[in-house]
C-alpha cells in the first residue's frame, strides 16, 4: 500500500506545483512582457488615475456626454455578469425597453436626423460593448454640442478622430470608443 501512496502523493504535489503555480506564473509573466496594457486589464488612465477599461462599456447619462450602448447586465456594465438579454425581436419586453430608451434619448436634448441607430437602444451580445457605431455617435452630436456649448462641427471632428477603422482593414465595422471620446470632450471644454 505504501508503495502506491508515496508515488501518488509525490506526483500530486509535483503536478500541483507545475499546473497550479509554475505555469500560471510563466503565462502571466510572458503576458506582462509581451502585452503589458492588456495584461493589466486594458485600463484607461486619465490624469494619473484609472477611469475605466477599453474593453468594458460605461453608462453615461448626462446630456453633455455620448451615451454608450445599453448594457444587458445587472447591475449595468458589470463584467462579472456578462451576457446578452436573449430577448428576441418580437419579445414585448424588448420592444418596451427599446421604446423607453428611445424616449430617454429624445428627452435628453436635440437629436440627429433619421431613426435612432439600433446600437443606441439594444444591448450587444456581451452586454458590455465599449463602442458605438459612427452613425450612433453622429446621431448624438446635436445634443452633446448644445450641452457642451460647442459647435456641431467641433464635436463632429472629435467623433472623427475617435472613430476606429476595421481591424486589419476588413474585420468588423468602424466603431467609436465612447470613453475615449468623452474624455476628449472633457479636455475640449476645460476652462
Amino acid at each position: 500500500m505504501n508503495t502506491l501512496i508515496r508515488p501518488a502523493l509525490s506526483l500530486f504535489v509535483l503536478l500541483s506545483l507545475v499546473t497550479g503555480l509554475a505555469y500560471p506564473l510563466a503565462v502571466t509573466g510572458v503576458a506582462r512582457v509581451l502585452f503589458p496594457q492588456q495584461a493589466a486589464g486594458s485600463l484607461v488612465q486619465h490624469e494619473g488615475r484609472a477611469v475605466g477599461s477599453s474593453l468594458i462599456g460605461q453608462g453615461f447619462v448626462k446630456p453633455g456626454y455620448f451615451w454608450s450602448r445599453p448594457s444587458a447586465t445587472s447591475p449595468a456594465y458589470n463584467a462579472a455578469g456578462s451576457s446578452g438579454s436573449n430577448l428576441g425581436p418580437l419579445n414585448p419586453a424588448l420592444k418596451e425597453a427599446v421604446a423607453q430608451r428611445i424616449a430617454a434619448l429624445k428627452k435628453a436634448g436635440p437629436v440627429g436626423e433619421g431613426p435612432v441607430p439600433a446600437d443606441l437602444v439594444t444591448a450587444s451580445a456581451s452586454g458590455l460593448d465599449p463602442h458605438i457605431s459612427p452613425a450612433a455617435a453622429a446621431w448624438q452630436i446635436p445634443r452633446v454640442a448644445q450641452a457642451r456649448g460647442l459647435t456641431a462641427d467641433h464635436v463632429r471632428e472629435l467623433v472623427r478622430r475617435h472613430t476606429e477603422d476595421r481591424q486589419l482593414g476588413f474585420l468588423g465595422e468602424p466603431r467609436v470608443d465612447v470613453l475615449a471620446l468623452n474624455l476628449a470632450l472633457d479636455q475640449a471644454t476645460r476652462p
